[in-house]
């Protein structure tokens, strides 16, 4: 039921404190908007349904109920023109949000907890939760848009369910984005936060693995697994505005790698990775991708170039152009067949899953350079040449052999 009597607005003549205060049931139909120029505060006993448009040109708290109907396509804009706190002592569901405010570089000051259902847009303005302690979370269908150097959260971003999720974090008024990949679990709960900052005395970058020639020092993701156990695809960016400049220089000694710190062992670990070049226009300029062995902090190191592996009884050709013409028209791992027991999964430079199949072999079961993975890559289209990311396992007798490294994929023309 929509009810429009539900709101009681205060004017206090003599005061700055004017407010738009809703101590009952206030529900936007959809198709309909309600806008307020006042602070909005939900109070305990308030309800808010948003199922239309609400136009929010001031600050927002809610120590109540903000909800939506799941059929619905709601949404809530923060615009403004001057700074917007957002707080209360309950989290805000948002079935769709936008944040658009010029007002000042950092005009949204996260105190609170809010969700996203469906889409957050972020046009013009940092989220600061990090000064705070607040948190944005996207629930498992929910993503975002147009987040860029001009508009990300500064802070923590959790994310809930299975789907392949950028998280829209940065710092310093510089987007840094991570990319993740969550398998098929929708339980999975995740939290990351990029700091433009030293990861501290606390975790010492001359501990580390002999591998690891330098790290990134200025710059670190935390990541945390607050609910799962699987191990994910991790993604990380580098850009020439916050990255040192060394990291950016070819040496063919050396690679470029995700490094993690290992509490167990109180150093820096080489996680590996495939490094990748970003197509022109992207806010940051490489992308590297490997599968985590766990969680933590997370930034980048330049380690030594690992030796090709000796001759083994497997031969995994790394480059395919489906065009054909009878010649590398799949991804073949001569000699696989003899370990039936297998498990191939390829990743895009996102960390987006393209394919995954069991019992690969050299016959039937191989990759044509066609998706087979997520609902959200198209499997009747051919995937776009570039570089991709390949994770292998096999049984070899009592023991489980993994085996990971690029894929090239050339045009199928």
């Amino acid at each position: 039921m929509y009810l429009k009597y539900s709101v009681i607005i205060l004017f206090f003549i003599n005061k700055v404190s004017a407010q738009t205060v809703n101590v009952g049931e206030l529900s936007v139909a959809p198709n309909t908007q309600l806008a307020t120029v006042f602070d909005f505060d939900n109070k305990l006993s308030g309800d808010f349904l948003n199922d239309g448009n609400f136009y929010v040109y001031s600050n927002f708290k809610n120590d109540g109920l903000v909800t939506f109907t799941d059929t619905s396509d709601g949404k809530t804009f923060f615009i403004g023109q001057k700074v917007q706190s957002i707080e209360g002592l309950e989290t805000a569901h948002f079935q769709n949000i936008e944040f658009n405010n010029l007002s000042d570089v950092t005009p949204f000051l996260l105190k609170t907890s809010i969700m996203v259902n469906k889409m957050s847009a972020f046009k013009n303005g940092i989220v600061d939760g990090a000064s705070f302690n607040g948190k944005m979370i996207f629930d498992q269908n929910a993503f975002h848009s147009d987040a860029s150097n001009l508009s990300f959260v500064d802070g923590q971003v959790e994310n809930i369910g299975n789907l392949n999720f950028e998280f829209p974090v940065g710092d310093n008024f510089y987007f840094r984005p991570t990319y993740h990949d969550k398998a098929s679990n929708i339980s999975n709960v995740y939290t990351t936060q990029y700091f433009f900052q030293s990861a501290g005395s606390t975790h010492p970058y001359t501990s580390r693995e002999e591998s690891i020639l330098s790290i990134d020092e200025v710059e670190y993701w935390n990541l945390i697994q607050n609910q799962g156990s699987e191990k994910i695809i991790l993604s990380l960016t580098l850009d020439k505005n916050t990255t040192p400049a060394s990291f950016f220089v070819e040496d063919p000694t050396k690679e470029l790698a995700i490094t993690r710190w290992d509490e167990s062992t109180s150093k820096w670990i080489n996680e590996k990775g495939v490094t990748t070049d970003l197509l022109t226009g992207a806010t940051y300029s490489k992308l590297i991708t490997t599968q985590v062995s766990g969680y933590g902090l997370f930034t980048i190191a330049m380690v030594k170039k690992a030796n090709p592996e000796p001759p083994g009884d497997l031969i995994i050709h790394n480059a395919i152009s489906p065009n054909g013409d009878g010649v590398n028209d799949t991804f073949l791992i001569k000699g696989i067949t003899k370990y039936p027991d297998n498990k191939v999964e390829i990743y895009n430079r996102w960390g987006i899953k393209v394919f995954d199949a069991n019992s690969y072999n050299e016959s039937d079961i191989m990759f044509r350079g066609f998706s087979d993975g997520r609902t959200t890559v198209n499997r009747d289209a051919g995937l776009p040449a570039g570089t991709y990311f390949y994770i292998l396992r096999y049984k070899k007798g009592d023991e489980t052999i993994s085996k990971s490294g690029y894929l090239y994929l050339g045009s199928d023309k």
